[in-house]
Formats: structure tokens, sequence, C-alpha cells
């Protein structure tokens, strides 16, 4: 296994999971903003508000994304046993 490979590798590695992640921080982060600026404004100071809508947002976004991201991460793995079995060769 020589650097190039292993740079490759773990390049991928962190795509693969920034791609994954991506949505699902997205949502959270403009419910956050959103519930913030709600409760500003309306001068609530409720905590769980924020946490709930939070994790049904993620829940939610989970629902949709699923079977995109299982496809994302079964073709990396596939990526990463081709590799194996190349360098067992």
């Amino acid at each position: 296994m020589d650097a190039d490979l292993v740079l490759y590798l773990t390049r991928r590695t962190l795509e693969t999971a920034l791609l994954l992640a991506a949505p699902t921080l997205a949502v959270v982060l403009i419910l956050g903003a959103v519930v913030a600026l709600v409760q500003t404004v309306t001068s609530i100071k409720d905590m769980t508000m924020g946490l709930v809508l939070k994790l049904a947002g993620v829940g939610i976004t989970i629902l949709v994304t699923g079977g995109w991201s299982l496809q994302i991460a079964v073709d990396f793995t596939r990526e990463i046993f081709n590799h194996l079995e190349t360098l067992g060769h």
C-alpha cells in the first residue's frame, strides 16, 4: 500500500462522511435559526421547543434521504473492498 492510495482513501472517506451528513446538518442549521428567530421575536424562552423541532426535522430528513444515503454508503464500501482486493494480488 503506497502513500497515494492511503491519501486517496482518506480523502474519499472524508468526502463520503460529509456527503452523508450534509442534509441532516443543513436541516438542523436552518431549523435552529428559525426557532431562534421565533423565540427572539415572541420572547419565548422554552428550550424544549427547539429540541423537539430539531429532532422532528432530523427524523424526517433521515426518512426522506435514507435510501440515497444507503446507496452512497454501499457504493463507498464496494469501492473500499475493490481496493482491498487489488492489494491482495
